[in-house]
């Protein structure tokens, strides 16, 4: 015979069950919007339906106070007084709110359910971006302090190669003395390890894909150098610019990050630079020589907006 080790089902179960409530945690804000949506839709076709038996309860309403009135009008007031008749006015009036109440209830409750629904999913997915927020500041914070002391230990040229995967290599070139005569001589170049990066994730190609993008090379740099010092305008005026604004001048696409980063007034350099004049790449070099019509821009973000404000 086969033995059941209850342990080890009861922990597939545990686990069947912890995973799937958080599944359902994980997705609350889509359930409980969907459900509000749903909820309101319902309540809508609820409200519709008890609508068309408000004639009825309305026209049973009216037959009441007819009598009443009648009653009031020509019976003997010995027998019909007139706080008689304003107990069955109450009565009457109280009845049909409660014919009606009855006939509306579902609707409004489920309305009231559905909103309640909808501000659970704001009030989640608001403390989740807190959260969030809070995670990537302290994620920035730190790699700034990681980086002064870099910088103070190493100087600024190590904090650049560090942070973007870049070493110092040797290389041999041949050159032409005044002379005429060549010769070869050793230099030292940055070169990019396997693994580096020399953009951030803000990087974005000024090519094709932009609408303010031209054949002529030195309509681009125009171009750039334009929006840019606009783009430093607005931020001198306003006090802060997003990333996404600074895509849009561009014609370029809004990006998710772009909507949360940018720059604050005050803060990091005060002033935006498009990365435009970087003397250490050699395609900026023929961009701003008029050799290339493209540039890939590289823009100095100071960080999160909303906690810089």
């Amino acid at each position: 015979m086969i033995k059941l080790n209850l342990s080890k089902i009861g922990n597939v179960i545990s686990r069947a069950t912890g995973r799937t409530g958080l599944k359902i945690k994980k997705f609350s804000p889509e359930i409980l919007i969907v459900t509000g949506v749903l909820g309101i839709a319902t309540s809508t076709i609820l409200a519709c339906r008890a609508t068309l038996k408000v004639e009825k309860v309305l026209d049973e309403s009216s037959e009441k106070l007819a009598k009443i009135h009648y009653a009031n009008e020509n019976v003997n007031k010995s027998k019909y007084s007139v706080t008689d008749y304003r107990k069955d006015l109450t009565i009457a009036y109280g009845q049909t709110g409660f014919e009606l109440y009855k006939l509306y209830a579902p609707s409004v409750t489920v309305s009231i359910l559905s909103i309640t629904s909808i501000l659970c999913s704001y009030k989640i997915l608001h403390k989740r971006n807190i959260a969030l927020m809070a995670a990537y500041k302290g994620i920035e914070e730190a790699f700034v302090g990681y980086r002064k002391r870099v910088v103070a230990e190493l100087g600024a040229d190590k904090d650049r190669d560090f942070r973007y995967g870049m070493h110092s290599e040797k290389v041999t070139i041949t050159e032409t003395g005044e002379d005429g005569v060549e010769k070869k001589v050793k230099t030292t170049v940055k070169v990019l390890d396997k693994d580096g990066n020399a953009t951030s994730l803000y990087a974005r190609f000024f090519d094709e894909c932009s609408s303010q993008w031209s054949k002529t090379p030195e309509y681009n740099l125009m171009t750039l150098k334009c929006q840019q010092s606009y783009a430093n305008d607005l931020l001198n005026t306003r006090g802060h610019v997003f990333l996404n604004e600074v895509y849009e001048m561009l014609g370029l696409e809004h990006s998710q990050a772009g909507a949360v980063v940018g720059w604050v007034k005050g803060n990091g350099d005060s002033f935006i630079d498009f990365g435009i004049y970087d003397t250490d790449s050699e395609a900026c070099r023929a961009f701003v020589n008029g050799l290339e019509r493209s540039i890939l821009l590289d823009f100095n973000v100071d960080g999160v907006m909303y906690d810089k404000i």
